[in-house]
C-alpha cells in the first residue's frame, strides 16, 4: 500500500516537471514514506532522515519530507527531532506533497540565486488533517517499461480497531472508491501494457459495505471483481489484504468462475488462539478460519494461502503459542509472515497486563518461522516436474543474466531467456528444481 502512494506522489512530481533519481544524493527533495505498523519501522525511517541531513551542508536548498503513517501520527513532534525536517503530510494528503514541496523549493531557490545566506528560508508545513473523498486521489501511475503487474489502490482506511493497530487511527475510516472509477484506472494500465493487477485495501474485501449497496446477493467487493474480470487485457486479478469477517459465501463462490483471479490469497490469522484472538479484538475464532480455509481451497483447489501471525502478543501463553503453530502445521501455509509483537502508542494492546519479554518473543518467532519454512520447501518441491504458467516480469532481482515471473499461486520462478521478447509475457515454465523459496526452470514457449 505504501508502494502504491509513493508511486501517486511521484507521478505528480514528474507531471511538475521533475524526474525521479534513485541517488540521493542529486535530489533537490527526499521524501521518506512511513509506515507505523511495527516500532522497528519506525526507528529506520527516523534513522534514515537524520542519516541524509548531512547532504544539506553540499546542497542548502533541498526539501526533507515525511509521509504516511508515522507523519499522521506524529506530525508536528518529528520536526523537534529532526531539525532539518521540512514537510510532514499524513495519509490523507498525499495529493498536495508535490504543491507543499515545490513552494518550499522554489522559494529557496529564488532566495539562494539573490542571497545564498538564506538559502534556507521558506517555512515548514504539517498537514494531518482529515480530508473528504482522498480515497479518490490514488488513482496515477508511473508504469515502466514492459512493465507487466500494477497496484490498484481501491479504498482507503479500517473500521476494525484490533487493539494491536494502529492503522485505523493513522488511515481513517473506510472509504471506497466507485467501482467505475476503478475500472477505468485498470483500463488505462492495460493501454500501458499492464496484465496483472492487485487490488489494494487495509482490509480490502470489505471494500465499499458502508458505501455501496449489495447486489443480486453479492458484496461490494465482489461485483468488483467481476467488473474488473470483464476487462479484455487484463488476464490475472490479485488482492491484498482481506479479513476473514469479509469472506463471505459470494467471495468464496468468484473463486470457482472468475478464472482471472490468482490462485493465491493472503489471508492474515495472527494467531491460532481463541484466547488470543480475542484479545486481540479479532472477531472469529480458530475453527471459523480453518472453515474459511477449507473452503476455499475447495473452490481452488491449487490455491496458494500465505498469512501474517503475531507472536509474543500480551499474555501469550505456551498453549496459546502451540495453538498457533499447531494451526499452521493444519493448515500448510504455502508461506507466512511471522512478527513479534510490537507496541504501538495508544493502542490498547499497549497497555495490557502480561508483556512478554523480548528473549520469549524471538524464542517463539524462529520456532514458528522454523515450521513455517519447512512447510514452505515442502509445498515447493511440490512444483518440480510440472508446468507452471508464469507471468515474466522481467530480469531476476538478484542475477541480472537470468528472468524471473511469479506462478498463479504467487511463487518465485527463475529461468534463462530474452528479456527484450519475454517481459510481459505469460508462458509456460518447467520447473526443474527448488533451493527452497524460488523455483527454477526452463521456459516452454510455442
Amino acid at each position: 500500500m505504501n508502494e502504491r502512494d509513493s508511486e501517486q506522489v511521484a507521478r505528480m512530481f514528474v507531471e511538475g516537471g521533475y524526474t525521479v533519481t534513485p541517488d540521493e544524493k542529486e535530489a533537490d527533495a527526499i521524501l521518506v514514506n512511513t509506515c507505523s505498523v511495527r516500532d522497528q519501522a519506525e526507528q529506520k525511517a527516523l534513522g534514515k532522515m537524520g542519516i541524509m541531513g548531512r547532504h544539506r551542508v553540499r546542497k542548502p536548498h533541498v526539501v526533507y519530507g515525511y509521509m504516511g503513517c508515522m507523519a499522521q501520527s506524529r506530525g508536528q513532534e518529528l520536526f523537534k527531532n529532526i531539525p532539518h525536517l521540512d514537510v510532514v503530510v499524513g495519509t490523507q494528503k498525499y495529493h498536495k506533497v508535490f504543491d507543499y514541496v515545490d513552494g518550499i523549493l522554489k522559494q529557496r531557490m529564488e532566495v539562494r540565486m539573490d542571497k545564498p545566506s538564506l538559502s534556507l528560508s521558506g517555512e515548514s508545513v504539517c498537514d494531518t488533517e482529515e480530508e473528504k473523498d482522498s480515497q479518490n486521489t490514488i488513482r496515477d501511475h508511473v508504469t515502466q517499461k514492459d512493465q507487466s503487474t500494477a497496484f490498484v489502490s481501491i479504498m482507503q482506511g479500517c473500521n476494525m480497531r484490533c487493539s494491536f493497530c494502529i492503522v485505523p487511527d493513522t488511515r481513517g475510516k473506510e472509504r471506497g472508491r466507485p467501482i467505475v472509477d476503478i475500472v477505468e484506472e485498470c483500463r488505462g494500465l492495460v493501454e500501458k501494457g499492464v496484465k496483472e493487477v492487485t487490488l489494494l485495501g487495509q482490509i480490502v474485501n470489505l471494500y465499499g459495505r458502508t458505501e455501496f449497496d449489495k447486489v443480486d446477493g453479492k458484496s461490494p467487493f465482489v461485483q468488483l471483481l467481476e467488473a474488473v474480470h470483464e476487462i479484455d487485457g487484463i488476464e490475472r486479478i490479485r488482492f491484498t489484504s482481506p479479513h476473514p469477517i469479509g469472506y463471505r459465501k459470494d467471495l468464496v463462490d468468484a473463486f470457482t468462475y472468475l478464472p482471472k483471479l490468482c490462485s493465491h490469497i493472503h489471508f492474515p490469522m495472527q494467531s491460532g488462539s481463541d484466547r488470543i484472538l480475542k484479545q486481540m479484538r479479532r472477531p472469529y475464532k480458530h475453527a471459523k478460519f480453518v472453515e474459511i480455509c477449507q473452503n476455499m481451497k475447495a473452490a481452488r483447489p491449487d490455491l496458494a494461502i500465505t498469512t501474517d501471525i503475531i507472536v509474543g502478543f500480551p499474555g501469550e501463553t505456551e498453549e496459546d503459542f502451540q495453538a498457533t503453530v499447531d494451526t499452521v502445521k493444519q493448515l500448510e501455509f504455502d508461506n507466512a509472515f511471522v512478527f513479534r509483537y510490537s507496541k504501538r502508542r495508544n493502542t490498547p494492546a499497549a497497555e495490557m497486563e502480561g508483556q512478554i519479554s523480548e528473549r520469549v518473543k524471538e524464542e517463539r518467532n524462529q520456532i514458528l518461522l522454523a515450521v513455517v519454512n519447512e512447510l514452505a520447501v515442502k509445498k515447493n518441491e511440490a512444483f518440480v516436474g510440472t508446468r507452471q504458467q508464469v507471468l515474466c516480469t522481467g530480469l531476476s532481482k538478484t542475477n541480472k543474466s537470468r528472468l524471473m515471473g511469479r506462478t498463479a499461486q504467487n511463487k518465485i520462478v527463475i529461468f534463462d531467456g530474452d528479456a527484450e521478447r519475454m517481459t510481459g509475457e505469460i508462458f509456460d515454465v518447467l520447473i526443474e528444481e527448488t533451493t527452497g523459496f524460488s523455483l527454477y526452470g526452463t521456459a516452454v514457449l510455442t
